[in-house]
């Protein structure tokens, strides 16, 4: 008699798409049940971001790029804004879990690496898509601004969300208390996302913080985004999508072999 077990096989086939799909379910309910933190508070910070540099700016600020300056900067601050949220929505359920003890009822079921992988950025692509919904919704209420790419804007949104919510796995695996991924936050992520263009062209920087900004993945976010948003950026658009390809895909790979090794994550 044939033995699927002998041959590596499971029961419900190649891909546990039932599994799969609960895990991603999960990620996408946690985020929505608190609503409020996860969409909402976002959309406000954004909102005062763009109003503080209204006021501390004036209208005597001159164009950027061609383009009015809180125009130019709309696009950044919502890549921003969006990759936090996707690092912190898979960071923050992993850290949780292990720190409560209950990550092993991820870990039973039986789940592939690639499926928890997966699993585990479904949520944090659906938490990044909505904040830059919203915030594009507000941009377009308040200023005026249209995407002139939307669709380009959405798959650099959508690789931006992977990167940094594989990102967050990396950094929840590795920490092994709230106050190590706390200084991941701060040391890491925050000055990735605020010293890659958000607030300014990296045209007006020197030679050398020019270069470094360019190794920078999120940087390319930035700047894919803001040319899908309003046609100007400081670099090839192709190029950056690319690079933001790249960059995923190593990050994935990485959070796919601590997960099927079991790195830190079982006894």
């Amino acid at each position: 008699m044939h033995d699927p077990s002998a041959l590596g096989e499971r029961r419900f086939g190649r891909v546990n798409w039932l599994g799969l799909y609960t895990l991603a379910q999960r990620e996408t309910i946690r985020f929505l049940s608190v609503w409020t933190q996860t969409i909402l508070a976002p959309l406000v910070t954004a909102g005062l971001f763009m109003l503080i540099f209204s006021i501390a700016i004036g209208p005597g600020r001159p164009d950027v790029m061609g383009v009015p300056f809180l125009t130019f900067l709309a696009p950044g601050i919502l890549t921003m804004t969006v990759i936090q949220n996707a690092f912190a929505n898979t960071s923050s359920s992993v850290m949780i879990s292990k720190v409560q003890g209950n990550i092993v009822d991820t870990l039973m079921p039986p789940l592939s690496a690639t499926e928890t992988l997966l699993g585990y950025l479904a949520g944090g692509m659906a938490r990044g898509v909505l904040v830059a919904l919203a915030i594009a919704s507000g941009m377009a209420l308040v200023l005026g601004v249209v995407p002139h790419h939307p669709l380009l804007a959405l798959v650099f949104i959508a690789l931006g969300s992977v990167f940094m919510g594989a990102l967050g796995l990396v950094a929840a695996i590795f920490a092994t208390k709230f106050d190590q991924m706390a200084a991941i936050t701060n040391f890491i992520v925050t000055p990735l996302a605020f010293l890659s263009g958000t607030f300014y062209s990296v045209q007006a920087l020197p030679p050398v913080l020019n270069v470094i900004t360019h190794i920078n993945p999120v940087f390319y976010l930035i700047d894919g985004v803001r040319f899908s948003v309003i046609g100007v950026s400081d670099s090839s658009p192709l190029l950056g999508l690319a690079i933001c390809l790249l960059a995923a895909l190593a990050v994935c790979t990485l959070v796919w072999r601590m997960l099927h090794s079991g790195y830190r994550l079982k006894a």
